[in-house]
């Protein structure tokens, strides 16, 4: 139930994330979800894409530095208090969130996330065994 994501190290500099869009725009490819960290000198670009490993390869080949890392995607309910309460789930167990985004798109009244975790097996295991759904590749594209 785990998803591929993609981190791409950027210099903070003008026309760095357009040549990124660029280039998997001229291979078709299309970002689900995207997150961007930044500091003063450079940013850290995490995408969501259906053929990842197109999209790794064609980014190397352009000579970008590309990561690849293991995420988790959750449905959360879409009210006040829907991630309070997935957070608390976790807290009572010790998982740590390294970071979490959301994706732009909502599946009915429920929104959906993208969490790193310390412990994703641990972290999946748990909220499957809480009711809370967890979001696999299948499903997702």
């Amino acid at each position: 139930m785990k998803i591929q994501q993609l981190s791409i190290f950027l210099e903070n500099k003008p026309g760095h994330l357009s040549s990124i869009c660029q280039e998997l725009a001229k291979a078709n490819l299309n970002i689900l979800t995207l997150s961007l960290a930044d500091t003063q000198q450079f940013g850290i670009l995490r995408l969501i894409l259906r053929d990842w490993e197109k999209a790794k390869q064609i980014l190397q080949t352009a000579g970008f530095l590309v990561n690849v890392t293991e995420v988790v995607a959750l449905e959360v309910e879409d009210q006040p208090g829907g991630l309070a309460r997935v957070l608390e789930v976790l807290e009572t167990a010790n998982i740590n969130i390294e970071y979490m985004y959301a994706f732009t798109f909502r599946r009915g009244d429920k929104a959906n996330l993208v969490f790193r975790f310390s412990a994703p097996d641990a972290a999946i295991a748990l909220l499957q065994e809480k009711g809370i759904n967890v979001i696999g590749a299948v499903e997702l594209f």
